[in-house]
């Protein structure tokens, strides 16, 4: 049985994660901002070097996979928040934890992202820039800024939601960027992307309705399913990959979110390579 560490292991995706690779009988190392193995904040880099040197404290070291869960929604009125947790929370953990991946037949990691960043038209692409450029003061200025000249309509309901889509848009660039890299790829670790829809979550119901108030029909965007997912519904894929068996899959990203993304962008995959 392997070792594994979970971001967001309190609640939500990150909890059904947890449960489902122990279920599987492997030691989980949870971390969260509350109710976990490892009590760390992963929007301020403080937190995240407490969180990666108590993984590795527990672990001894080695590790066989990663989730990196947590995140915040685009309901959080602190749009320079978003920037840092959902964005440079995962990318430095995962920078962190990489040679404790370094193991015989390669670790595992995975990210959760958001079909947000294919399906909300409110991708800020100079915040993409700098997010990947990995200046995160300067990252926070700008979601601040661009967070005070959304309509008021939109700011009432979801105040961050162009970081929150941006940031996911930028982990995903991330992941496929890094994933082929000698560090990682030679080196036997893979590194993909699931992006959610509509899972009912906290962060799902504190961005929309309550769980009461959910329709399909007439959420914002297309639900060709008519369901909403469930957070089991993102662990068992977060369990496909971080299994060893997962070893040719990497840089990918899987949508996971009952056919929406698919509705809205029918023609959007596969692109073909300009010639």
């Amino acid at each position: 049985m392997g070792t594994y560490a979970v971001t967001g292991s309190a609640s939500g995706m990150g909890a059904a994660s947890a449960a489902r690779l122990r279920e599987a009988g492997h030691r989980v190392v949870g971390v969260d901002l509350r109710d976990a193995d490892v009590t760390a904040d992963l929007g301020t880099s403080g937190g995240r070097h407490h969180a990666a040197d108590e993984i590795l404290r527990l672990c001894g070291g080695a590790l066989d996979g990663v989730a990196a869960v947590a995140g915040v929604g685009p309901n959080l009125p602190d749009a320079a928040a978003v920037a840092s947790i959902n964005y440079f929370g995962p990318v430095a953990l995962l920078d962190a934890l990489r040679p404790a991946l370094e193991r015989e037949g390669g670790g595992r990691a995975v990210v959760i992202g958001s079909n947000s960043a294919t399906t909300v038209p409110m991708i800020d692409d100079h915040l993409v820039g700098l997010l990947l450029a990995g200046d995160e003061e300067a990252a926070r200025a700008h979601a601040a800024g661009a967070q005070r000249s959304l309509p008021a309509a939109l700011a009432a309901t979801s105040p961050s939601i162009s970081a929150y889509a941006t940031s996911k848009f930028a982990l995903a660039r991330w992941v496929r960027r890094t994933a082929v890299t000698p560090e990682w790829a030679r080196r036997g670790i893979t590194l993909n992307t699931i992006a959610p829809g509509a899972v009912v979550t906290p962060l799902m119901t504190g961005s929309t309705l309550s769980e009461d108030g959910l329709d399909p029909d007439t959420f914002p965007t297309p639900m060709p399913r008519g369901i909403f997912g469930r957070p089991a519904d993102i662990a068992f894929w977060v369990a496909q990959f971080l299994s060893p068996e997962a070893g040719f899959t990497t840089g990918a990203t899987l949508t996971v979110d009952g056919g929406t993304d698919a509705a809205m962008r029918p023609d959007a995959q596969p692109t073909a390579m300009p010639h």
